[in-house]
């Protein structure tokens, strides 16, 4: 593979939106960063709930529970809103670029021996084949991660240039 090849894809939003926000990737409080720090959240408000509800039956001694109940309920919610804020963050990044693919004229993948560029509407993101960790594929979509990562959705261009372009990707990134 001596010369340049070029896949040209035509990105429609909603192949990428189904691969981006499959399963619950979009929800604020049940995507996979903020599912267990919801749930723990809940958890630990219903046992201040309840100990609250008993509070008049502790004893001066023992009211430190709730002052130490109260402070790990502040803490979870604390850390579930981080974790809210970077899933928002990410949904607006994603959305960003969505748009941009969105009005693009030109989205093209070219690639050669030694080089990997994506061109969208001239804006080129060049990687040596070495620059790429790890790639992986299945029945929706082709993913690459390294200097740069990038998905690819198998709706986006023809059948034939997504198996080579899988094909390539199998020779020149190694795991």
């Amino acid at each position: 593979m001596s010369e340049e090849r070029i896949i040209v894809l035509k990105p429609k939003r909603q192949d990428f939106e189904e691969i981006y926000f499959s399963g619950n990737q979009g929800s604020l409080f049940f995507s996979s960063t903020t599912r267990g720090k919801t749930i723990t959240t809940i958890v630990v408000g219903l046992i201040l709930l309840i100990l609250l509800f008993f509070r008049d039956d502790f004893s001066k001694e023992k009211a430190g529970i709730l002052y130490f109940v109260s402070f790990l309920f502040l803490l979870c919610a604390v850390f579930l809103s981080v974790s809210i804020n970077k899933v928002s963050r990410w949904k607006k990044q994603v959305g960003h670029y969505l748009t941009k693919l969105e009005n693009c004229s030109i989205y093209e993948i070219r690639f050669d021996e030694n080089f990997f560029t994506v061109n969208i509407d001239g804006d080129k993101e060049t990687s040596e084949w070495k620059d790429f960790e790890f790639f992986d594929s299945n029945n929706e979509f082709i993913s690459i991660e390294g200097k740069y990562s990038y998905m690819f959705p198998r709706k986006s261009m023809s059948e034939k240039d997504y198996s080579f372009l899988k094909q390539v990707l199998k020779q020149r990134i190694k795991e």
